[in-house]
């Protein structure tokens, strides 16, 4: 997926002049987020009740459960976190099942940025991307000094993807102009590394608000939306996944442009995880069921993925010791 070039100066040139003009000033951010649709949460709400509701059996679940298996960021994001913890992490995420071969390994694994060198090499060769938190994660309080410090480490660290967070005060204050410019100076420190764009969902209170942070992150080259930090709750909800979905398929509409999405929190089962793929196959398309537009950021989710992949196989299910505990 081909990241925009932005620099500090302004917004990507991807984006036609209707949505530059949204983006001049602070009026102009306030005028274009709250004259978007609103969302009708009763429908909204309704539409992925009956979505949920969709059985996937045999051949198409074996299908589901790998590409599952292959979107997933495979995270630890603990204070006790060790450099062991992290190579053992690494180890799962290019061999999630060392008995099958076939079995894919996830996208990526996602760490703290200072434990990035340790990833870097117990997963060097082998595709698989490393994530690291940054900009003071996950509060997002601190200054954009520190803030684009915390960047620019990881990535000389080896990080080729960025997980920040936005600042929630600034958003619901209104201030919208300085998260705008904090996502573009964030982006610009990232160089070629992605940017996925947090918008912590759970604080922002309505769908409304959601769609607004979810097109505020485009707007300023965000790579990805992603649902929260993991950190509080409710985190990744499919009501609020469906409504970033349809934001970055409105914005694909508008700019050409494909901005991936990253529900994160919560995702613990493989029924969870084979509703958000029917999510995205009914809302964006299924061009969005690939790494690049979409991820899932957990951490025991690839464990029933597993358990589920290997009762497919064999008919009967394995014990808790077929997979390792994390």
């Amino acid at each position: 997926m081909a990241a925009p070039t932005l620099d500090t100066a302004g917004p990507s040139t991807a984006v036609p002049p209707a949505y530059l003009d949204a983006t001049r000033d602070n009026a102009s951010l306030r005028a274009f987020l709250h004259g978007l649709p609103g969302v009708d949460q009763v429908g909204a709400e309704a539409r992925v009740a009956t979505l949920a509701t969709r059985s996937i059996k045999t051949t198409a679940k074996a299908w589901a459960i790998d590409t599952a298996i292959g979107l997933i960021d495979l995270t630890t994001l603990e204070g006790s976190d060790t450099p062991g913890k992290v190579a053992s992490l690494c180890a799962k995420a290019r061999r999630p099942d060392p008995s099958d071969p076939s079995c894919p390994p996830t996208a990526a694994v996602c760490v703290y940025g200072d434990l990035v060198p340790y990833a870097v090499e117990a997963l060097e060769g082998s595709g698989v991307h490393i994530a690291a938190v940054a900009t003071a994660f996950p509060s997002g309080r601190a200054s954009r000094e520190v803030k684009i410090a915390d960047v620019q480490d990881a990535v000389r660290a080896g990080a080729d993807e960025i997980d920040m967070v936005i600042d929630r005060g600034a958003f619901l204050s209104g201030r919208y102009s300085a998260v705008f410019d904090e996502i573009v100076a964030v982006k610009h420190a990232c160089g070629s590394a992605h940017l996925k764009v947090i918008l912590e969902t759970g604080e922002l209170a309505t769908y409304d608000n959601v769609r607004r942070a979810s097109w505020l992150a485009m707007l300023a080259g965000g790579d990805f939306i992603k649902t929260s930090t993991g950190k509080m709750s409710p985190a990744a909800t499919l009501p609020v996944t469906m409504v970033m979905l349809e934001a970055v398929r409105d914005f694909a509409e508008a700019t050409g442009r494909r901005i991936g999405v990253k529900p994160a929190g919560g995702i613990r089962t493989s029924k969870d995880a084979i509703k958000h793929l029917v999510l995205i196959n009914e809302t964006t398309g299924p061009e969005w069921l690939h790494p690049d537009l979409f991820r899932i950021g957990a951490s025991s989710l690839l464990n029933d993925l597993l358990l589920q992949r290997h009762k497919l196989r064999t008919g009967h299910y394995s014990g808790p010791d077929y997979v390792t505990v994390d």
